[in-house]
């Protein structure tokens, strides 16, 4: 299928600046023409998107497809065709809010994925951690707090589920991240710290040892990929970067000094404030434990001031929202809450440079380029007059292109 879409002001994401009108054209899943004047191909499609911006296919580096519903105990009473289902509903719903790539932070897509791949479901690219590392008690390990049955006490047993490899000691951890790396897992996910969502460790607690997490670390070193760690507080992060952790996810306890030390090594770190103010304002009403509301409170404020230290030290930012089953509706609004703390040709950076170098994808996304792939989004709105505009999808995107299919187009009414 060959696609035009003409007339529109296009973001040139390498320079960060609007270029004025272009005409694009698509073939195939890639782009194979960007021109100031109007080609004279045969088309099968057009897309008028005069008086609009065009802009590469929005990139999140931090999503979950397995986490399906935050009433957690409803989840995991699902069945395995409801699981998937559900994942495929999460899938289809990204893309036609413009996030054609994103980066799958924890759990088992691959089936997802290929059904994306082969026409089953609607789906954004996917990068993906595959099963994260947790220990036991940690972060990923969803085993009820009164379940103390003997089986698997044994230290080199690693307890999996769909999200998580709950594995303790360095040969266990070792033989985790082997077994995703063999998987086809892009990079690797350890869980650092307590978090909000985990049912049974303290949101302050520090997870692992400097000794398993370099056990991680060498293998995704040997494999030319990286190990990421979520973590909140300087302690947890300290102890993950000083081992071979090349990203951190949310940091919203960063201090100072830690920043500098990840500027330092040149470690990245991914932001995700709209799901703490999402879970405060809707997780109840979704069913979200309250025991998990409560380790939520003062997470967002946090957060917002972990932007400026990270800033401030030179800390690489990447552009996450880590929104769960029923929240992530809110998945644009992650641009509002940025505008309100960067510029918003830092917050785009973030999404077309940090982010695709984080999903392994430079030369492929996140440019309006010859040879990139075929997506685009066509957005109401200046992206950086007013960042914030695309907050609102339904009112902002005009249409979305995902791989060359044209996933909507509302230009069309406006045509006399």
């Amino acid at each position: 299928m060959r696609t035009l879409i003409t007339n529109g002001t296009m973001l040139d994401a390498g320079s960060m600046t609007l270029v004025g009108e272009r005409h694009i054209v698509l073939e195939g899943d890639r782009i194979v023409d960007v021109s100031e004047a109007r080609p004279s191909v045969d088309v099968d499609a057009v897309i008028d998107a005069r008086g609009r911006f065009v802009m590469p296919g929005f990139v999140d580096a931090h999503v979950h497809h397995v986490i399906t519903s935050v009433d957690f105990s409803k989840m995991l009473r699902a069945s395995a065709v409801e699981r998937s289902l559900a994942m495929a509903k999460l899938a289809g719903a990204m893309v036609r809010r413009g996030f054609t790539t994103v980066r799958d932070a924890a759990g088992d897509v691959s089936g997802l994925i290929r059904a994306i791949d082969s026409g089953l479901c609607l789906g954004p690219r996917i990068a993906t951690a595959g099963r994260c590392l947790s220990q036991t008690g940690g972060h990923g390990d969803i085993t009820p707090a009164d379940q103390r049955s003997g089986e698997g006490m044994c230290a080199c047993h690693i307890h999996s589920n769909e999200l998580s490899h709950v594995a303790d000691g360095p040969d266990a951890v070792r033989l985790a991240a082997r077994l995703e790396l063999r998987a086809g897992s892009d990079f690797i996910k350890i869980m650092s710290s307590g978090g909000v969502a985990s049912p049974t460790d303290p949101f302050d607690a520090v997870q692992y040892t400097p000794e398993e997490i370099r056990a991680i670390t060498t293998e995704t070193d040997h494999r030319h990929t990286y190990t990421t760690a979520h973590a909140y507080q300087p302690d947890a992060i300290s102890q993950a970067i000083e081992n071979g952790v090349r990203c951190i996810e949310h940091g919203n306890l960063l201090d100072e000094p830690t920043a500098v030390r990840m500027a330092e090594l040149g470690v990245t770190m991914v932001p995700t404030l709209v799901t703490y103010r999402v879970m405060r304002e809707s997780g109840a009403k979704f069913g979200m434990p309250e025991r998990n509301l409560e380790k939520n409170q003062g997470v967002f404020e946090h957060g917002q001031h972990s932007i400026g230290v990270a800033r401030a030290a030179g800390v690489q930012l990447g552009f996450g929202t880590d929104l769960l089953g029923e929240l992530q509706t809110a998945q644009n609004q992650e641009f509002a809450i940025r505008a309100e703390l960067e510029p918003a040709a830092d917050v785009l950076r973030s999404m077309y440079d940090v982010n695709v170098r984080l999903c392994r994808a430079e030369g492929h996304v996140g440019r309006l380029e010859p040879g990139y792939s075929a997506d685009v989004v066509v957005s109401n709105v200046d992206p950086l007059a007013n960042l914030a505009g695309l907050a609102e999808p339904e009112a902002a995107l005009a249409a979305v292109v995902c791989r060359g299919d044209i996933v909507f187009d509302n230009t069309v009414f406006d045509r006399v």
